[in-house]
This record gives C-alpha cells, structure tokens and sequence, in this order.
C-alpha cells in the first residue's frame, strides 16, 4: 500500500473509544498514512464501534453501508467492541474487509497494508481471556482537554453487560507512565485531563509491568500522583464505581486544586431489588452515603449519574423507587439508558420482559427529571464566580466551556480566551 493513502475515521460510543480512536490515528500517520474527514472520500475507513446498546450495533452497519454507496472500492475495517463480541457477524456485512478483535486493535497498520479490496473479510481476533497486554491512548482533538486511558477491561460480572467479553479482564497502566504521557501532554499545551478506563476505580489491577515493589498500585496513589504533574491545570474523574470511591479519594478531591468538584458514578437502578437482579455490587444505601459526603465536603460539586430503564423484571414499584431515589438524591444531572438486550448475559434469563414502550416511557421520565435537576443545579450557582476553561471551537462565532463544576458556559468567541482558564460570574 502506497505511503499516502489517505484513512478516515469513525468513534461510537465511550470517551474510552474516543481516546484509544485518537491514538491509532496518530500511530498510522507516523506510518505514512493521510489522515481525512470521514464525509471525505478516503481510501481507508475504520470504524471503531461500541457494543453497549442494539443502537450501537445499528449504527455500525449503516456507516458501512453510507460508505459502500460513497466509496465502493475503498477499505472498511471494523474494530473496537462490536468487533470483538460478533466477528462473524460483521464480516458479512457486504463492503467490510477486515475486523479486528480486541488483541490486534493496535496492529492495525500491518494488516491495512496485507489486505486487498475484493477478498472475503478477514478476521483477526482472540478469545478475549488471551488478551492481556494495555495500551496507552489519549485524544488530542483540541488542545484544551484530553480523554488519558489508564485502566482497560472488567472483571465484573454484572447481569446486563458484554464489556468483559468485549475488552477482557481488569488492567491497568503504571503510575510511572501514565505520569509521563501527563508530563508529555502538558508540554503539548493540555490544561485539562479526563482519566478514562472501563472500571477506572479498579486501576492498578494487572498493572503491566507490576507496580512499586511488585505489588498492585491503586487508583488512590495514581490520583495523588498525578496532582504534583506541572503544566496540568485540571483533571476530572470520568466515571468510578460506588463501592470503589472511597472515602480518601473524595476527601483528597476536596483538598486539590487540580482535580475538580465533578463526578461520575453509575447508579443503575434506585431499586436495591433490581440492583441485585443487575449483580451490582453495592446497594442504594452505600450510593447515598457517597453523595452526602460528596456533598459535605464539596457543597458545589457536580455528581452525574448513569441509570438503566426497562431491566428485565423492573415493575412499576421498582421505576417509583428509582424515580424517588434520584429525585431525593442532591445529584446534578442523569445518563440514562435504556435496557437492550444482549447476546450471552446472564439477563435474558430473567423474566418478565419489561415491553419496549414502556422501557421508552420510563426513559423520558428520567431525562425530564435530570433536566430538572441541572437547571435547579445551575441556578444554586446564579452569580457566582467559577473558573471556565475556555475550547476553541468557534460554532457561528460562539465558544464553549465548562465550569470547574462542569457547568457549560457558551460566549461570543475571543481567540485570547481558548485554551485560557477564565473567571466567570454565571
């Protein structure tokens, strides 16, 4: 394959994908290849999928086919989740000639440059309990804030979920390293960082190599760490397990400069009996007891919440008692999701199955609820001054930005101010 072919890529799904899409980016640049818009006609595409929901799934095939009606002759590789949980499924979607599992993801460019438009789509993948090696990614769309993986796979079983199928077990980075891709962004200009993994309180598990004196270092050290990195004026946690925020992290939060008052913590199901349906590994009482210190210590903070409708088994009881919970919690805002069924989880086992318009009802009543709740959270912050780190996107003269408290500010663009942490009355 010629040194400038010209690649084009595609993210679904997590900040995980978005991160990990970005390295594979940069890596096949340094190996000659042009990288281009997706809308653009391109000799590669890559298409980097998520497995979480059927939507995911859908959107994978529909890409290929915009690309086949586009760019018969082009390339088209598939990789990421998607790829790892249905291979076969994938190679025969008609345009697809290479998928990739979990274990040849960064191996990307020698098997671009082995494959020929025309020959029946190869797959390369593993069992996903042979895949055991972690690879460091970040994003660098823009310069302001960039999604750093630190931790890969789960080792948890939860009813619902293909992602230990999909991305293998827990491991993680080293301290050391991930200090040093801070330090190398830092020098890059980055003033903000999101630690992203799939089960990021779980860090330290598989360390590759092992960490200080062999042992397994911790997502607690890793944080402390991280806050004596210069150049870095913000990190933020994007998403950590209830039972694995412990006390000492939230108090360490409190006390730093650089890590910011914002949390992410999956939540699920406000109902302790779903929650045990679900296998979580908490109940809504140790969930509460998160938020209020949260809230002690950190009045301001902003707490994002991840929920699931529609579980298999969810009666009108258990929806009210979601609906309570979340209504009674001091929280900021709600990722909500609603139920999908997947291939091989312990959930399809469970009946009954809650019907698709009543999972949908369920989901706009919680949507309609966090919409509520980042309004009330916004308006407690009327006249207040935060600090803004400012992107530089310019939308029709308009720029964006986010409070320390991960309020979204938008202004008539300034050049001077992108890239810039600003005081701002909101």
């Amino acid at each position: 394959m010629a040194a400038s072919r010209t690649i084009a890529f595609h993210t679904l799904g997590c900040k995980l994908n978005f991160s990990e899409t970005s390295s594979l980016s940069r890596m096949l640049e340094q190996e000659g290849f042009e990288k281009t818009e997706f809308d653009a006609l391109a000799d590669v595409y890559v298409i980097n999928t998520c497995s979480v929901t059927d939507n995911a799934d859908k959107e994978c095939r529909q890409l290929v086919r915009r690309i086949q009606r586009k760019a018969p002759e082009s390339l088209v590789v598939i990789t990421g989740c998607y790829a790892q949980l249905k291979p076969k499924e994938i190679a025969e979607i008609p345009g697809v000639d290479l998928v990739l599992g979990a274990a040849e993801k960064f191996n990307i460019g020698r098997h671009i440059r082995e494959l020929t438009k025309g020959d029946s789509a190869r797959i390369c993948s593993c069992d996903i309990e042979e895949v055991s090696g972690f690879h460091s990614s970040w994003s660098v769309n823009d310069r302001t804030r960039t999604f750093l993986k630190v931790q890969d796979g789960c080792d948890y079983t939860c009813s619902f979920c293909t992602i230990p199928m999909a991305r293998g077990k827990s491991r993680s980075d080293t301290i050391a390293n991930v200090v040093k891709n801070a330090e190398e962004l830092a020098t890059g200009g980055v003033k903000e960082i999101v630690l992203t993994g799939v089960n990021l309180g779980d860090f330290g598990k598989g360390t590759v190599p092992a960490g200080i004196n062999g042992r397994e270092e911790t997502f607690f050290e890793l944080v402390k760490a991280l806050d004596k990195v210069e150049g870095i004026s913000r990190y933020r946690i994007s998403s950590i397990e209830p039972n694995l925020l412990t006390n000492e992290i939230i108090e360490y939060v409190a006390n730093s400069d650089k890590f910011m008052p914002h949390f992410h913590i999956p939540l699920q199901s406000g109902s302790n009996k779903t929650l045990g349906a679900m296998r979580r590994r908490y109940r809504r009482e140790l969930y509460a007891e998160r938020v209020n210190l949260i809230k002690r210590l950190m009045p301001d903070c902003a707490i994002g919440v991840d929920v699931i409708v529609g579980f298999p088994g969810e009666t009108e009881e258990d929806f009210k008692d979601t609906f309570d919970f979340l209504h009674s919690l001091d929280v900021s805002y709600l990722h909500v999701f609603t139920y999908s069924e997947r291939d091989n989880t312990p959930a399809l086992d469970i009946k009954p199955v809650v019907p698709v318009h009543t999972r949908n009802e369920r989901n706009k009543i919680l949507r309609n609820l966090s919409w509520m709740k980042m309004q009330y959270f916004t308006e407690q912050h009327a006249g207040q001054t935060r600090t803004v780190l400012f992107e530089h996107h310019d939308k029709n003269g308009m720029m964006e930005g986010y409070t320390d408290n991960y309020i979204r500010v938008t202004t008539p663009y300034r050049e001077e101010w992108v890239n810039s942490v600003v005081p701002w009355k909101i």
